[in-house]
């Protein structure tokens, strides 16, 4: 009798541990469809577009907004839905992020007439990737806040390949409380989500590490055409900088040198990646803030004057690797 009893109670008990796995295993799946609710995308241009695709790949819907109507085409192909204006994404999602060109792209997307901020719903999460300015960036966090929403800033390093790969970094200045919230979609696009501090801290690394992208860059490509001219092959000379203490990833990932690469934007006459009128305006935003903090940037100026040269001259469509090509060209800058 007594076995009988245990046995009977043993069986009980795996019928009770039984039927709680099903239950958590169902409030689990109840919790991930409710995070599949649909996230707004605002701007989808060399960057946002495969960003914006990685979120698809996710599972996530997506509502969709370009000021190009023919940037939006290809995501109607792929089920998301496309609005028009950054008022209807915020009527029907309150999850977006934005990736916009500049400060006055950003400021008219979320306080225009047909912003974000004339239709957001309280308490929803609006993150901005762009690189813009830190200080803007808090008086949006500011605007926000007023509408019962949160703001956050989560720029992006990585170029156009990690964001095609879902590789990118993104650093991101706000309330720490809503950052899990926050990195839920960022790991869907990025490898690395690195909270940075409150808004505008996100930014102010991005400018740190844009400067430093731009005088790197424009080092590898000065080391390049000097090693050109005294007759190395340049094959030869980025695999010597490659396994020696110049290396960076303007030179092992990035190379500036037509021919020396695969898939890279000097490989394509500088065609795609990040423009060379986009690094001019990061650099100009470092400017800003070094004026600001009294910090001296002697190479940081210098690069700036580079970048705004290369664009006067017929580079500002060209990606910023062609700065090798710039330099070659300019014997007597």
């Amino acid at each position: 009798m007594a076995a009988a009893v245990v046995l009977g109670g043993r069986a009980g008990w795996w019928r009770w541990h039984r039927r709680v796995r099903a239950a958590r295993a169902a409030t689990v799946c109840s919790r991930t469809m409710a995070s599949k609710t649909p996230v707004g995308f605002i701007g989808l241009g060399n960057m946002g577009n495969p960003m914006a695709k990685n979120l698809v790949k996710h599972g996530y819907p997506v509502i969709a907004y370009d000021v190009f109507p023919e940037a939006c085409k290809e995501f109607q192909d792929l089920g998301a839905q496309v609005t028009d204006s950054p008022a209807d994404v915020a009527e029907r999602a309150d999850r977006i992020i934005t990736m916009l060109p500049s400060s006055p792209n950003a400021i008219e997307v979320y306080t225009g007439a047909n912003g974000i901020l004339k239709k957001v719903k309280k308490g929803s999460l609006l993150i901005d990737s762009s690189t813009i300015d830190p200080a803007v960036s808090k008086e949006l966090a500011k605007a926000v806040e007023k509408m019962g929403a949160v703001f956050m800033d989560a720029p992006v390093s990585g170029g156009v390949g990690a964001a095609r790969a879902g590789n990118l970094t993104f650093m991101v200045g706000g309330v720490e409380q809503e950052f899990d919230a926050a990195k839920e979609l960022l790991t869907c696009m990025g490898s690395n989500v690195v909270y940075c501090g409150e808004v505008g801290t996100g930014q102010a690394a991005k400018i740190c590490n844009n400067m430093l992208l731009a005088i790197s860059m424009i080092g590898t490509a000065e080391a390049m055409n000097l090693g050109i001219r005294l007759g190395l092959d340049p094959k030869l000379l980025a695999k010597i900088l490659n396994m020696s203490s110049g290396r960076c990833w303007s030179s092992d990932t990035y190379n500036p040198v037509p021919g020396v690469m695969e898939g890279v934007p000097s490989a394509n006459n500088y065609q795609g990646g990040f423009g060379a009128t986009l690094m001019a305006k990061d650099l100009g935003l470092a400017q800003i803030s070094a004026t600001n903090t009294k910090t001296p940037v002697p190479l940081g100026s210098q690069a700036h004057q580079i970048y705004r040269m290369m664009c006067a001259k017929g580079y500002a469509l060209k990606d910023f690797s062609a700065v090798f090509q710039f330099l070659r060209e300019e014997e007597t800058l």
